[in-house]
């Protein structure tokens, strides 16, 4: 079991696997996203108990699999169109995972910050950067390598992750 410091990461990482699960098993769309988020939630409720438990990912699956029927045997079947909005937007997860990335580019050494806001407003041209800060073109380069480097392993990305994992 993870350190409780790192919660989110693991539940972060759940997510994608409770989805999977929950589209298969719900009626629509919103109910799926409903019952990822409420299996999140629970869990992040019950985080402490959930130190003696050696396979979180199962656990977490039985948990979506029992909230499922529980909710099926208290409410009729509702037609798709009729169906609530999920309460929690599904893209919580993406817009935390930015401001982690935000955070993390503020950590870094400022030379490298510039470069990396310059790429997240959009500009990608080694050339352009370079002129855009004042230096050589392969400096900008470097820069943006060890930059990248330090953010995957701040972001908890695979070395060899592709650069669009980052931005």
């Amino acid at each position: 079991m993870p350190n409780p410091v790192h919660m989110p990461d693991t539940l972060i990482d759940l997510h994608a696997d409770l989805l999977r699960l929950a589209r298969r098993l719900a009626q629509n769309e919103a109910e799926a996203h409903d019952l990822t988020q409420e299996t999140l939630l629970r869990l992040w409720q019950r985080w402490a108990a959930l130190e003696e438990i050696e396979d979180l990912r199962a656990y977490a699956r039985a948990a979506l699999r029992n909230l499922f029927r529980a909710s099926k045997r208290r409410t009729p079947m509702q037609p798709e169109t009729d169906a609530p909005e999920p309460c929690i937007d599904p893209n919580v997860f993406g817009v935390i995972a930015l401001r982690e990335l935000v955070a993390a580019i503020t950590r870094l050494p400022e030379d490298q910050a510039t470069l990396m806001r310059l790429v997240a407003r959009g500009e990608t041209s080694p050339q352009v950067l370079a002129h855009a800060i004042g230096c050589p073109t392969g400096t900008v380069m470097s820069r943006l390598a060890r930059a990248r480097a330090q953010l995957r392993t701040e972001m908890h990305l695979d070395a060899n992750a592709p650069v669009k994992s980052l931005l």
